[in-house]
């Protein structure tokens, strides 16, 4: 599960690790939340090129009628992606890499929930695995790109917090 992360790293790491040829117009974020627009690297169409978008967290599929469906597609299940109508087309054809230093997971105490901070030991940027779409507006016709994080089972040192985490692409897996 990934609710909420943090994007704080210096936009130059930002550039470097996912090859971008322009730098980013990036500030530190930390504590995005679903719905709102972050930050996703992807193909350039035609050139192969990788850009980095700002995406609404919460992905739209083309078929939807209206925003609301977003609420329930923040995360990707890893094991149904294939599968499932809402994220099938973007799971084929369109991938992307979402960068991150650390995200943010919960845990019920009897004094309440206690937030965690889970990132790399070294405090580097990675790259969540993420889908995106593109949702034409029937009321107005505007286009919105929306996205993604796609979850799986929780590594051994996650598992104590919550059994499910983001994938976390590899810079050697990023193509």
């Amino acid at each position: 599960m990934c609710g909420r992360f943090s994007l704080t790293s210096p936009i130059e790491s930002v550039r470097r690790l996912f090859s971008l040829s322009q730098l980013p117009n990036l500030g530190p974020r930390y504590n995005i939340a679903p719905t709102q627009e972050i930050a996703a690297v992807r193909l350039m169409e035609g050139s192969g090129a990788r850009e980095l978008v700002m995406l609404r967290w919460g992905l739209v599929p083309s078929w939807a009628k209206d925003l609301k469906f977003s609420l329930n597609t923040i995360n990707a299940r890893a094991e149904t992606i294939s599968e499932k109508p809402s994220f099938r087309e973007a799971y084929r054809f369109r991938r992307c890499l979402i960068p991150a230093e650390g995200y943010y997971e919960w845990v019920t105490t009897e004094n309440g929930r206690q937030p965690f901070r889970i990132c790399r030991k070294d405090g580097q940027t990675f790259g969540f695995a993420g889908l995106w779409e593109a949702w034409k507006n029937p009321s107005d016709g505007s286009e919105l790109q929306s996205c993604t994080i796609v979850v799986g089972e929780a590594g051994p040192r996650v598992k104590n917090i919550h059994h499910r985490m983001p994938v976390i692409v590899k810079q050697n897996d990023f193509a």
